[in-house]
């Protein structure tokens, strides 16, 4: 493709990678990954295959961020001199390319990466970037850490490309083996899940399309009627997706709803319910039979969690526009909080997360999450069930609400998760926590609280 610009024409460039190189000035401005990419894509009309190489080549460079700029000043002649936001990302996507794909040549990786220098700075800049990118390819044992050993935070952020609060957190409640291992499963391409809707079909159904059209699969660990897609993007998704039988969500999205347990005629309310995962889910569990209440405070929201329950078959949820700390709704028989959180456990498919969340939003968000539980707790019935869940993996926004939580309500104590799932997934405190590591499962919390009768 040649573009010209005041009639010159101008190099050749991937218009793909172009797109990306837009993406990653966005993100690194503060948009976030999503919304950038809607934004870039407007009036392009890429085939599928690019639109998916173009998510990885996003997703992947924004993940490794950190560690693709420690290689990238070793072959740099001034390895302290500050490069403009536009180069330092064509550098960035180049070394991705050549790093962390295994379907790019390293030829056509350097050749695209000039050619974008090329169309988007000079012709000095574009020698930089020939340079340092086929530097790279001759010396790649130029590229050193520091010590694991000696120095873990700065090494597993470097190597990892992950924030140093993050790496000390985690190794002071983990251990640094155990943080090794959940970073390179933050890093791992991201995989789908597809839950059944049992109101239009049945797993077994599901998955025998599936093997029809050669997609590869597995049953969710704990909960069958999650299935987990072995390949990219969104397979069937007309088939399976626009008509309804199935939801995208993470099976570990799921286990908070198990957790919950409702029953058919039951009176639940989800307190802070976009987009409809877990509502929707109960609803289905509940057969379609007593009420979900549906709280958010936006209506844009929760106009989402509606479609989604008239693309799922559900008649039972009743949406309600509120702040759930204001919302007065009577009392219940099931009450699920999933409160705002750093969203930890999402690392691996959010892929700017690890550049957007702070040691102070953990701060923050605990005071957020500590006054919604408390407020929670008034909406339940003597004898009825809380759940809170949220999908991080930090102590803070976990385990420490909890207790606090305990100690000011006497009235709640924790029915353990043993009655609903393996030992292996149950802490001795009857609390159910996943990791990245297992299951292919996101990271999450989850916690069933049980008010007295007396």
């Amino acid at each position: 493709m040649n573009i010209g610009s005041k009639g010159k024409r101008q190099k050749k460039f991937d218009p793909v990678r172009a797109t990306a190189i837009e993406a990653l000035l966005l993100i690194e401005n503060g948009v976030a990954t999503d919304r950038a990419l809607v934004k870039v894509m407007d009036g392009k009309t890429f085939r599928s295959i690019d639109k998916r190489f173009l998510l990885q080549l996003v997703n992947g460079t924004t993940k490794m961020r950190r560690r693709l700029d420690h290689e990238i000043k070793f072959y740099l002649a001034r390895p302290a001199m500050k490069l403009p936001p536009r180069l330092v990302n064509i550098l960035r996507l180049g070394f991705f390319q050549l790093h962390y794909t295994d379907r790019i040549p390293a030829a056509a990786a350097v050749s695209e990466s000039v050619n974008l220098a090329l169309y988007m700075t000079d012709r000095s800049r574009a020698n930089l970037v020939n340079a340092v990118m086929r530097s790279a390819l001759r010396e790649p044992e130029k590229v050193v850490f520091v010590d694991k050993h000696e120095y873990p935070v700065k090494h597993l952020g470097d190597f990892y490309s992950f924030p140093d609060f993050l790496v000390q957190y985690a190794i002071s409640e983990f251990g640094i083996e155990r943080t090794e291992k959940m970073l390179v499963a933050f890093n791992a391409p991201p995989h789908v899940t597809y839950r059944v809707n049992f109101l239009k079909t049945k797993p077994d159904e599901v998955a025998n399309l599936l093997q029809k059209n050669n997609i590869e699969f597995s049953y969710g660990k704990y909960l069958p009627e999650f299935i987990h897609i072995n390949e990219s993007g969104l397979p069937l998704r007309s088939e399976l997706i626009d008509t309804g039988k199935v939801f995208v969500q993470d099976e570990s999205a799921g286990l908070p709803v198990r957790l919950l347990n409702p029953k058919q005629g039951m009176n639940m309310v989800d307190l802070t319910t976009a987009p409809g995962g877990k509502a929707t889910y109960a609803a289905i569990r509940m057969r379609n039979k007593g009420r979900v209440t549906a709280v958010d405070k936006s209506q844009l929201r929760l106009q989402l969690v509606q479609e989604n329950a008239q693309r799922l078959g559900i008649k039972i949820i009743s949406p309600v526009v509120c702040d759930m700390l204001l919302f007065e709704g009577g009392m219940f028989d099931r009450v699920l909080l999933d409160p705002p959180c750093t969203g930890w456990g999402t690392a691996g498919k959010n892929s700017d997360l690890r550049w957007t969340k702070t040691k102070e939003d953990i701060v923050n968000l605990s005071k957020i999450q500590t006054s919604m539980l408390q407020h929670a707790g008034k909406l339940v019935k003597p004898g009825g069930i809380l759940v809170y869940s949220t999908c991080t993996i930090l102590r803070a926004e976990n385990d420490q609400i909890v207790e606090e939580f305990l100690l000011k309500n006497p009235r709640f104590e924790i029915d353990t998760a043993r009655e609903y799932f393996d030992d292996d997934l149950v802490t001795s405190r009857g609390f159910v926590k996943t990791y990245p590591l297992v299951g292919d499962m996101d990271g999450s919390f989850c916690v069933r609280l049980k008010k007295k009768l007396h």
